[in-house]
């Protein structure tokens, strides 16, 4: 069964981070996640985690939206080190990670280069510290006009030049549907580069049910694969928070 995983920032959002996880153990997931760790009480979070019993799924690198920027990579090693640092504090083992835009000067093939670079230097750290470090494509033509990773075949095309078992994919459903659909070939495809999943409703980013694609059919077909790790909820809900997210748990049970 596909194991799903609350982010906290799209729910409860004028709530303090810590509710917000008590509040999703409340309604039965076993799991939650959050973007970046830096705007967080992280003392009150542990605490949360560690009453609710709940996995901390993942977290963000902090710098985020980075790894194609010039002259950064000691900014980039001190950041996963640091990010390294307090997800073994938080009991997390996946951390996600963002290129940022597109640099109209230089071209892909030369920011490529620079993207593996930094990933390369990455690596050994999330290799010591037991991480799984997730490297993420968006949608250029809804969300992130711009930006400079948008096809998983260009994701898994940096992470086997990379060749670390730490540094993966994660491919977030809702923005592949948007850029090129083909959900379920692709990711059965790719499977052995993805380490993490996140789902959202088309249009629109909202709930699961109810929009273009099929995530019981998508769920199964994530099952079928093999796949054993999170898939992360990173939706805006339509319906109130607790009933959203009752309506998306019953999407796997």
């Amino acid at each position: 069964m596909t194991k799903l995983s609350v982010c906290i920032e799209m729910f409860w959002r004028d709530e303090p981070h810590h509710e917000r996880i008590a509040k999703v153990a409340q309604l039965g997931y076993q799991a939650c996640e959050f973007w970046g760790w830096k705007n967080k009480d992280l003392g009150a979070i542990k605490a949360a985690l560690d009453t609710t019993g709940l996995t901390l799924a993942a977290l963000c690198l902090e710098p985020g939206f980075s790894l194609i920027r010039r002259g950064f990579e000691q900014e980039l090693v001190d950041g996963m080190r640091e990010t390294a640092v307090v997800a073994q504090r938080l009991g997390c083992s996946t951390v996600i990670t963002t290129t940022g835009n597109t640099l109209d000067d230089e071209t892909y093939e030369m920011s490529r280069r620079r993207v593996v670079r930094h990933l390369k230097a990455l690596a050994p750290i999330c290799e010591d510290n037991d991480l799984t470090l997730v490297l993420e494509p968006l949608n250029t033509l809804v969300d992130h006009h711009g930006y400079w990773l948008a096809r998983m075949a260009h994701a898994v095309d940096i992470v086997e030049e990379v060749d670390s078992p730490a540094i993966k994919i994660l491919m977030d459903l809702y923005h592949q549907q948007v850029q090129e659909g083909n959900l379920i070939a692709n990711l059965t495809r790719y499977i052995p580069f993805i380490g993490h999943f996140h789902a959202a409703g088309v249009p629109g980013r909202h709930e699961l049910a109810g929009g273009e694609i099929d995530y019981q059919a998508v769920f199964g077909a994530i099952d079928q694969a093999g796949y054993d790790r999170y898939v992360g909820l990173e939706y805006s809900p339509t319906l109130e928070a607790e009933a959203s997210l009752r309506q998306t748990l019953a999407l796997v049970k």
